[in-house]
């Protein structure tokens, strides 16, 4: 297991960071899952600076990448902070405590069914393919296995809004259309017992194309937003690939931001 070389001024000495790298959970996740457990223990002080990514690495005897991608989890989820030239930082105590609720990992089914709309899917399309380049890297399986595409139509109060195309790993149970028709995959996934745990998202536009100007009710080439998601579950094994094409007259996306300090 490797551990943080030991310095007095380091302020993750105390914590006896490590990762297992037997195990299956990856490395990233092991070494987030630390992190995120002493900042909410109170074992990582608000404000504390864990530094740049290269001398954190070094500490920890991890490769850049590795720690980049647990810092940026944690950034992700409201805890860290990071200013260019200074490193990263636990977030303040002032800014924490003004944070609210971290924003939560609902589906878009959910969120319209809190908001007061009323969702509703169609099926287009749950087949077994191969997995290209980019959602066979998102899922952690070889380019061309075999993995689950699932397509829908998602509508709010009667009115298309998205199309929503999935891909899950094999190992993920795919409920029947009925089901999905009626519920949230999320909803679904965790009756089933895949827990969907954290993600990262990514929200960009585009034209759309001909079919999905078809299914929207819109001209080709209209601006959509595109949402790209990759969810995992606690182990941090992904459980799904989500590419989204939302009608941005339909959905407004609201969140709550924090400056740094």
């Amino acid at each position: 297991m490797a551990r943080a070389e030991t310095d007095p001024t380091d302020p993750l000495v105390s914590l006896g960071l490590g990762v297992d790298r037997g195990s299956p959970v990856p490395l990233y996740f092991q070494l987030a899952e630390q992190l995120r457990a002493a900042i909410e223990q109170g074992r990582l002080a608000p404000g504390a600076l864990l530094g740049n990514e290269v001398a954190f690495a070094a500490r920890l005897g991890l490769s850049r990448p590795t720690v980049r991608q647990a810092l940026r989890t944690l950034v992700d989820q409201g805890l860290l902070v990071r200013r260019k030239g200074v490193g990263t930082r636990v977030v303040p105590a002032a800014a924490a405590t003004g944070a609210g609720p971290r924003p939560a990992l609902t589906s878009l089914h959910d969120e319209l069914d809190a908001a007061g709309r009323r969702p509703a899917t169609r099926v287009l399309e749950s087949a077994v393919v191969a997995a290209p380049a980019d959602v066979a890297r998102a899922l952690g399986v070889e380019e061309g296995a075999e993995v689950r595409r699932l397509e829908r139509l998602r509508l709010a109060d009667g009115e298309p809004l998205a199309v929503l195309r999935s891909h899950l790993p094999l190992r993920a149970p795919l409920p029947p259309a009925a089901e999905l028709e009626a519920a949230g995959l999320f909803r679904l996934l965790r009756a089933a017992g895949v827990v969907p745990h954290s993600a990262r998202q990514r929200v960009g536009a585009r034209g759309a194309t001909e079919s999905e100007a078809r299914l929207l009710d819109e001209r080709e080439g209209a601006p959509l937003l595109t949402l790209w998601r990759v969810v995992v579950d606690a182990t941090g094994r992904a459980v799904e690939c989500a590419d989204h094409a939302v009608r941005p007259t339909r959905w407004v996306l609201d969140q709550r931001l924090l400056a740094p300090e």
